[in-house]
């Protein structure tokens, strides 16, 4: 079975579909390994940075996208067919990446979450809802070895269905006051989820995103998350990714790469070996 790491922030904006995608592209491109990025967000976001908007018009139109599941459940429906709603070979480098697939998000969702909020689980769903998901995908995760879900920014029915079956949680966080306030908040609820459904969730960490080293707030901020670290905060990766026009860039589909290294930049210092070392970082704590 493969490893399964939800990525969620309840803020929106600080990097987290930017960390899923380019950990996703790493893990497969840089490293060997099969990755299936699932986009629960209804924003799309990691969707459309990995798949061209056409293509996920006509596929959200065929109902090949994770809304379609969440559809089938209330309407008692069996349209949706993981291998089918599948995106094989996806990215904008090197016009595909042969390991790296995608199960698209719908803006759908939103109405849907909406509707699965105001019913009656019990009138719909024959087992546990929030499990929905995880069952529909069994069979077709074995093919994978990691899967990386990008969470919308709340904790709600669609963020669980994924948290539940996931083996590790990311918190990807910019260093100001907004970011990293509802840090705890996320720990805890996270905790209490898993009590009540008997499963144990652990966080694989806090990952600094869209960091400026002359903030002396980031600055500031980054000492106190560190200085916190493993106690009052989870595990924070030592790895920075600093602000990128760069890496802003490279989530735009319409842009073509030969290789990582030109998605990325080239220099040093740049968002390319950040990169890098986020995934080797997060290898070694998944063992």
């Amino acid at each position: 079975m493969p490893t399964v790491i939800s990525v969620i922030n309840l803020k929106g904006g600080v990097g987290k579909t930017t960390v899923t995608v380019a950990l996703a592209e790493f893990l497969a491109l840089e490293f060997g390994y099969r990755v299936l990025v699932v986009d629960t967000d209804p924003q799309t976001n990691a969707t459309v940075s990995l798949i061209s908007e056409k293509e996920w018009e006509r596929r959200n139109r065929q109902g090949r996208t994770i809304a379609q599941l969440f559809r089938d459940k209330l309407e008692n429906r069996h349209v949706f067919v993981a291998e089918e709603a599948i995106v094989k070979g996806v990215s904008n480098v090197g016009g595909g990446i042969p390991n790296l697939d995608l199960l698209p998000s719908s803006l759908d969702l939103v109405d849907l979450q909406d509707r699965m909020i105001n019913m009656p689980t019990k009138d719909v769903f024959s087992a546990n809802p929030v499990e929905v998901m995880g069952e529909a995908l069994a069979e077709v995760l074995v093919a994978y070895d990691f899967v990386l879900i990008d969470c919308p920014p709340n904790l709600g029915l669609i963020t669980q269905n994924g948290l539940i079956f996931s083996n590790y949680y990311l918190i990807p966080v910019i260093p100001d006051v907004l970011s990293t306030y509802g840090i705890p908040q996320i720990v805890t609820r996270i905790n209490r989820f898993g009590e009540e459904n008997r499963v144990v969730i652990p966080p694989l960490g806090i990952i600094i995103t869209r960091y400026r080293a002359q903030s002396s707030i980031h600055r500031g901020m980054v000492k106190n998350l560190q200085a916190k670290s493993g106690r009052e905060y989870p595990r924070v990766f030592a790895t920075i990714l600093a602000e990128s026009n760069q890496a802003a860039a490279a989530m735009d589909v319409t842009n073509r790469y030969s290789t990582l290294k030109r998605k990325y930049g080239y220099a040093a210092d740049g968002v390319y070996e950040q990169y890098k070392k986020l995934a080797k970082e997060l290898l070694r704590y998944v063992g």
